[in-house]
């Protein structure tokens, strides 16, 4: 009974249930203000000011994310997918949301185990990932996952068309440009930059054709540009009204018979 009592509190809070509904709260709350200190951290004169404080804040949440990563994983064998000693707990640790807490904590503890920081500084963005558990408990990032999940491969295709777009483009303006700006124009890797500047319409400026038939190239590579990125867009655009139809038809039909609801 504790352990099933323990596990309703530490999920997503059903109505009626303050406890859950408390506990919830309180992680999201510890999460918007990790994200806030990482943030603020990264400013050298709050740093020098505040970085003991903020080192202290930094132990007191790895504390309370530990604390419930694990109780997470003492209490998942009340719902019987995971009711085995090991390997339900193994499946349990394995799913999406329960890796991100993972991660989360994981950089606190690396220096313990022997990994020196100062050589994996990348790994300390990890910390970043927690703003992802919001996930967890809004119902708007649930759809966009489910939206998302629903068009992989239409997503997918138009992925692998922009990267072929991506790789015809700077290998075009390479053999245009790399006589005449062999600097910039280095390599076909190196022009990618430009390529993938053009395409999305960015246009640092930093790299550009001076040459007539670079400059022709270049015209019709930024308006295909356009374009390609233009299709992702239609697909999610098209997926979100479809996915919030069936949310709005769903809560007006009965759950058991799929009548509508008067």
């Amino acid at each position: 009974m504790i352990r099933k009592r323990i596990w309703e509190i530490v999920e997503i809070a059903r109505p009626g249930d303050r406890a859950s509904r408390v506990f919830d709260l309180t992680i999201l709350s510890l999460i918007f203000l990790n994200v806030l200190a990482t943030i603020v951290g990264t400013v050298p004169e709050i740093h020098a000011r505040f970085g003991r404080l903020l080192d202290r804040f930094e132990l007191i949440s790895v504390a309370v994310f530990t604390v419930e990563y694990l109780t997470r994983l003492w209490a998942c064998r009340a719902d019987e997918r995971y009711d085995t000693f090991l390997g339900g707990r193994l499946r349990f640790a394995s799913r999406g949301l329960l890796l991100i807490d993972l991660m989360a904590i994981l950089p606190f503890y690396l220096p313990f185990v022997g990994i020196d920081l100062r050589s994996f500084r990348v790994l300390r963005l990890l910390r970043i990932l927690r703003i992802v558990r919001i996930g967890r408990y809004y119902t708007s990032l649930h759809m966009i996952h489910r939206v998302v999940r629903a068009k992989r491969e239409e997503l997918v295709l138009t992925s692998a068309v922009m990267f072929l777009l991506l790789v015809v483009s700077a290998s075009v303006l390479y053999y245009c440009e790399h006589d005449v700006q062999p600097d910039s124009f280095s390599s076909i890797p190196a022009t990618m930059w430009w390529a993938i500047a053009t395409l999305t319409t960015v246009g640092y400026g930093d790299m550009y054709p001076v040459t007539m038939l670079g400059r022709l190239f270049a015209s019709v590579i930024a308006v295909l540009g356009i374009g390609m990125f233009a299709l992702p867009t239609g697909i999610l655009g098209a997926a979100f009204v479809d996915e919030i139809e069936r949310s709005k038809n769903d809560a007006t039909t009965c759950p058991h018979c799929g009548k509508p609801i008067h």
